[in-house]
């Protein structure tokens, strides 16, 4: 359990709030390269309980602006898209990418009053189909060189979702190994190449063991947390009582991402960020190892399971999740469909807004969510005094470039107890060879 105040520290995002100051010294996802596709592209954006305008110039610059008109208030997201910028329809003051006034027609002639304005605005960069914006102070940080980033556009495919909930909640569910056992349980091992959402769809490495058998049958996994330059590294052990073990890896990207695998040939790299307190969106970027990705087919899939523009869940609180209580007794342990996504989402609007961490009992299996929650604090204790490159990957552009990865993946290794125990190397070798048959890594 902890007090109130330590919760409020890292659940609040606003821009005085700790955790607000921290997740603001990151490039963050602030829209999809997709929602700026129209005729007009020009979007709203609520990013870190601020309201901004997204849009793209005739040059196919980017720019990110308070939504706001700085004149009298008007919504600048009806703003007109001309002359390399956005003009307010209510006066015609015209913004640039930067915010930057350029003109106010109905001032007198010769005005320069102009040249005195200028509107919020946050520089942003286009990543793999997902626009990136940066929020703090001081110069951007660098990107690190992430498969999900090194990847051609090719092989990457992105998208987004929404949840009603804090952020936090959110990434701590990507980071709580023992869940999938239970969470994330399928009572049936029926073959499922054809279904989104079921990641743990592949035989286990080397057998004819399903993932969800394993999973289903081996349901208290030994977890290890390590810190690494892009965050925290997650294996976690299943001893498959025939001298071998199921060794998964997954991650946390530091400050809101996680990097898990999905089948043998792609990882999800997924963002949780913060609309505002209450509210959050997930943000993928689904990388492929192996063949190009089919995006067309990839995103109808994803549609058929959300609503435009917001990108908001069919299945929700509203319609108790597609609830069965006769699915809940044959198919799967929640009876919540098979999309683990829905199980995901369920899980953490069920806390409430914002969790309530005073009523919380952790155990030994949420080692790495006791481990990511001291990191986080560090974190924005480095901020408060200053202390930019003592954040993981605040340093040196340098520096942040060489990161790498994460690797993420499903392997099998001799038994954990057995003299030639070699489960520490045995993804290490795995991830050497699928990038060996890589033609991108």
């Amino acid at each position: 359990m902890m007090s109130q105040e330590k919760n409020d520290e890292i659940t609040l995002i606003g821009p005085d709030q700790p955790a607000g100051k921290l997740l603001r010294q990151y490039w963050i996802p602030a829209a999809l390269s997709d929602e700026l596709e129209d005729e007009r592209p020009v979007v709203p954006v609520r990013l870190l309980s601020e309201d901004l305008t997204l849009f793209r110039n005739e040059d196919g610059s980017l720019g990110l602006i308070d939504r706001h008109c700085p004149h009298r208030g008007a919504d600048m997201c009806y703003g007109r898209l001309e002359d390399g910028g956005l003009r307010c329809p209510f006066h015609g003051w015209h913004f640039d990418t930067t915010g930057q006034c350029l003109e106010q027609p109905g001032e007198p002639e010769g005005s320069t009053t102009y040249k005195n304005i200028q509107t919020t605005s946050y520089p942003v960069v286009e990543k793999n189909g997902i626009i990136f914006a940066f929020m703090g102070k001081g110069p951007a940080p660098a990107f690190p060189n992430l498969d999900c980033f090194k990847a051609p556009s090719t092989h990457v495919f992105a998208f987004k979702g929404l949840w009603q909930c804090n952020w936090l909640q959110a990434l701590e569910v990507g980071i709580d190994p023992a869940h999938a056992s239970f969470l994330h349980r399928f009572l049936k091992d029926e073959d499922a190449k054809d279904s989104y959402g079921k990641q743990f769809r592949d035989n286990a490495p080397g057998t004819n063991i399903p993932i969800t058998k394993v999973l289903r049958d081996f349901p208290s996994p030994q977890i290890n947390v390590e810190d690494t330059d892009f965050g925290m590294r997650l294996t976690s052990l299943r001893d498959l009582k025939n001298g071998s073990t199921h060794v998964r890896v997954t991650n946390q990207v530091f400050p809101c991402a996680i990097t898990i695998p999905m089948s043998a040939e792609m990882n999800i790299t997924q963002w949780h960020v913060p609309i505002d307190d209450e509210n959050c969106y997930w943000y993928s970027m689904f990388t492929s190892f192996g063949a190009p990705v089919d995006k067309q087919t990839m995103r109808q899939q994803r549609l058929k399971e959300h609503t435009l523009p917001d990108y908001a869940p069919i299945k929700n609180k509203s319609n108790s999740y597609g609830y069965s209580a006769t699915e809940q007794k044959t198919e799967t342990y929640t009876g919540l469909g098979m999309d683990i996504n829905v199980h995901d989402q369920w899980a953490c609007e069920s806390m409430g807004a914002i969790q309530d961490r005073t009523k919380e009992h952790l155990g030994k299996t949420d080692i790495a969510i006791i481990h990511y929650r001291r990191k986080l604090r560090k974190a924005i204790a480095a901020v408060a005094q200053g202390q930019l490159n003592d954040i993981p990957m605040g340093g040196p552009a340098d520096e942040v470039e060489a990161i790498t990865g994460p690797i993420a993946l499903d392997t099998i290794a001799p038994n954990s107890s057995a003299p030639s125990n070699d489960w520490q190397s045995s993804w290490q070798k795995a991830d050497e060879q699928r990038r060996k048959n890589c033609d991108w890594t």
